[in-house]
């Protein structure tokens, strides 16, 4: 409704009919399709491909249960299933139309001088359709989602035996595929069912895109195109991490099997088609597929990857003679620990362009991560800083700050987020400040009574609002956020009658449901929390509270509210982050270490307006060999009474040995460097205090983190990716409405300008 401009003549009509607009929101259901940030990034990259008037498609799967719903039970998280479509989904639009048959086990024959993959088990992939509006522009472009749907025929052995249930049954294994989402984005599992999900949407999405291909009649007076030469032009294929990385060997496949393209001509089309960005460093969230499961399930593509990969190191080899350990290190097939197909290692070598999400990330891939692949291809390497899209995360969730920032510097920034470099000069403004902390004031009042009505806590509005909300994960680093809740805790204890920045602190996020050591951080939090907020001495001053099932619709409550924004993973650990930038942009000052995007906001802000603390990602690999996290915990008096409460059940008094585990990782496997940073964020903590107590600095600083986020904005990001990756010019002409006579018809005999390529 704000990308088509009738949010306010839906209000108005729904008001006319006895409806309130905000509760009919509250009752939708969120289309929980991602595990986090990358499925939000997403997001915000379709809502700035259309505002920017390009011929783009996102593709996905349909999953008929999205991320879980976390519910927490005395403490614990629970997963429940997220039954996002049982009311429908009124967005979308089933295409049967375009149903395609997708491919799986089979084995492959060579004859008449070609391959043939077969025997093979079909099932279909449903298209549905949701429209993506870009903003004011009458640009449409279309989210495509697939669904698994069984093939028509009964398995005929079962109805010999006179089974009927059995082969109906049976079919549910094919829909099986896009039945639920995988909640674990960071450990592959080695699931069987997690490959067929991504072979399942790479190779429908390919059959479509080639089908649309074939058909485009510009500049080709065949009845159906048939040379492939000119497809890269016509076509870019982004591989957002390395979950759709077997669109190269699938391309391939079509190419060299079905269209029957030279293997050289085939992989030069591949490779100026594709191309990959990295979304993380940590190793395990590197894909690695056993070389066995492969062959089971997608023997061609097994072949062809080997095929790939013995082309790929003769080139090393004429590089780099001689150079045995160079080769095993860059070889697309590991041999270590059984034979596995590293997924990262096949993006690279079967793309143009590889690119990191932020500054610092990028610099880690050149000079860690995949450095023998930077040596052997550095123009591949690129930086495009993520972002995130103005219009849902101020113009939709903090209409109070848009109305401010609109009156003092108009609305054109909406899609030029620069613009509000603007409101710089009215920083020293009194009735600007005011305005800003009005806003601020009001949406947390919001939230206090979103958190008194569903987690029966009352809040102090006029304390600070500290919030951490992102998955819950140890690089993340949420238990530095409670060993510092605690030292707060402490010291008010210590002595009451002292002067005390009032805090509320709210962390919110799901961890994964076989990843124990995250669970065990949120029943630490909510031990915490249960200590904190019914000691009386305490009172007012502090308060703990976890968000059950943090989510988009929560997030769109939570951060317009927000004093400050906790980004406290250690140095070179996370990737980019765009919480960050929806805090920053929303008026909340930022604590954080010198990672992924926060360097790049401290560099458009000035150091003056963000508390930075902690190691460096140089200092972090210094320190890492030989780091002993017993002696930073013998040393400091606070910080090891604050782990020995944990130890010995102060919070869990019922069951003092509940965080021994926790204990274990902080004193023993201390990875993340928590009690090394300790002290140096305790200080930038108590800084905070200091700040917050003159109200008119605080807010000037707000100012500045608004007036700062224009690079942080999804449209500038894309903008990068179309001129220096995709090779399209962004467009903001403004189509004709449906309703309007459009002007071109006029010319429309006149030749046209060669069509949009489609990303």
């Amino acid at each position: 409704m704000v990308n088509l401009g009738i949010q306010s003549q839906c209000d108005e009509a729904l008001y006319q009919l006895g409806l309130n607009i905000e509760e009919l929101e509250e009752m939708e259901e969120d289309a929980g399709l991602g595990n986090g940030g990358l499925g939000r990034l997403a997001a915000c990259f379709l809502d700035s491909m259309a505002t920017l008037g390009l011929a783009a498609y996102g593709y996905g799967l349909r999953y008929d249960y999205g991320i879980f719903s976390q519910k927490i039970k005395d403490g614990h998280q629970v997963e429940e299933p997220d039954d996002w479509l049982r009311f429908g989904n009124p967005w979308e639009k089933a295409r049967p139309e375009y149903m395609i048959p997708v491919n799986f086990y089979g084995n492959t024959e060579h004859r008449d001088g070609k391959v043939h993959w077969v025997n093979t088990q079909v099932v279909f992939a449903m298209p549905y359709d949701s429209p993506v509006p870009g903003y004011k522009n009458n640009t449409v472009n279309t989210m495509r989602l697939w669904s698994a749907k069984s093939p028509n025929n009964f398995n005929l052995t079962f109805f010999q035996d006179g089974d009927y249930i059995n082969a109906v049954l049976d079919r549910n294994h094919a829909e099986n595929i896009s039945r639920v989402l995988y909640p674990n984005d960071n450990v592959v599992e080695g699931k069987e069912l997690r490959l067929k999900q991504e072979y399942f949407m790479v190779a429908a999405t390919l059959q479509d895109v080639i089908r649309r291909y074939k058909s485009s009649k510009f500049g080709c007076r065949d009845p159906i195109r048939t040379e492939f030469g000119s497809f890269p032009d016509k076509v870019a294929l982004q591989l957002n991490d390395t979950h759709p990385a077997l669109t190269i060997p699938e391309l391939m496949r079509v190419l060299v099997d079905v269209e029957g393209v030279e293997w050289s001509k085939a992989w030069k089309v591949v490779v100026n088609t594709c191309a990959y960005t990295n979304h993380t460093i940590l190793p395990e969230a590197l894909e690695r597929w056993p070389v066995d499961m492969l062959k089971r399930l997608l023997p061609r593509h097994l072949e062809l990857i080997f095929e790939i990969n013995s082309r790929h190191l003769e080139e090393v080899a004429k590089k780099w003679p001689g150079d045995m350990d160079r080769q095993r290190r860059m070889s697309i097939v590991e041999e270590c620990d059984g034979k596995r197909i590293n997924m990262a290692f096949l993006s690279i070598v079967g793309s143009h362009v590889v690119n990191g999400v932020a500054a610092i990330h990028s610099k880690l891939i050149r000079t860690k991560i995949f450095h023998d692949f930077y040596e052997m291809f550095p123009e591949k390497f690129q930086n495009k800083t993520n972002g995130i899209t103005p219009r849902r995360w101020l113009l939709l969730c903090n209409p109070g700050l848009t109305d401010v920032i609109a009156e003092a510097i108009g609305e054109e920034w909406t899609t030029n987020l620069d613009l509000l470099k603007q409101l710089k000069k009215f920083g020293s403004t009194t009735k600007f400040v005011q305005a800003v902390q009005r806003v601020k004031q009001e949406n947390k009042m919001k939230l206090a009574q979103y958190i008194q009505k569903h987690h029966n806590i009352t809040l102090n509005t006029a304390s600070m609002f500290d919030i951490q909300v992102k998955r819950i994960h140890e690089y993340k680093r949420q238990l530095l956020n409670c060993l510092h809740i605690i030292t707060m805790y402490n010291r008010i204890k210590r002595d009451p009658s002292a002067s005390f920045v009032a805090r509320t602190v709210m962390i919110g996020g799901k961890a994964a449901p076989g990843y124990y050591a995250a669970k065990q951080i949120i029943y630490l939090i909510n031990s915490i929390a249960r200590v904190v907020n019914n000691d009386p001495i305490v009172a007012d001053k502090l308060k703990v509270v976890f968000l059950e099932n943090y989510r988009v619709s929560l997030a769109e409550k939570v951060i317009p509210a927000c004093d400050l924004s906790e980004q406290i993973s250690l140095a070179g650990t996370e990737a980019s982050g765009t919480g960050n930038m929806k805090f920053m942009l929303n008026g909340a000052l930022t604590i954080g270490t010198l990672d992924g995007a926060n360097v790049e906001m401290m560099e458009e802000m000035g150091k003056e307006n963000i508390f930075i603390f902690g190691m460096t990602v140089e200092e972090v690999e210094q320190r890492k060999h030989g780091y002993n996290a017993r002696h930073h915990y013998e040393r400091n008096p606070e910080l090891k009474q604050a782990i020995d409460q944990i130890q010995g059940g102060y919070f869990s008094p019922n069951h003092p040995d509940s965080f021994h585990d926790i204990v274990n990782i902080l004193l023993n496997h201390d990875t993340y460097m928590l009690l090394e940073d300790y002290e140096s964020y305790i200080k930038a903590q108590d800084q905070v205090n200091e700040l917050f107590k003159d109200p008119v600095k605080w807010t000037q600083k707000c100012i500045m983190n608004i007036a700062s986020s224009g690079k942080f904005s999804s449209d500038r990001t894309i903008t990068e990716y179309a001129r220096q990756i995709w090779g399209v010019e962004p467009n903001t002409i403004k189509l004709p409405a449906p309703h309007e006579t459009p002007a071109q018809e006029v010319a429309a005999a006149a030749p046209s300008a060669a069509p949009p390529k489609t990303k």
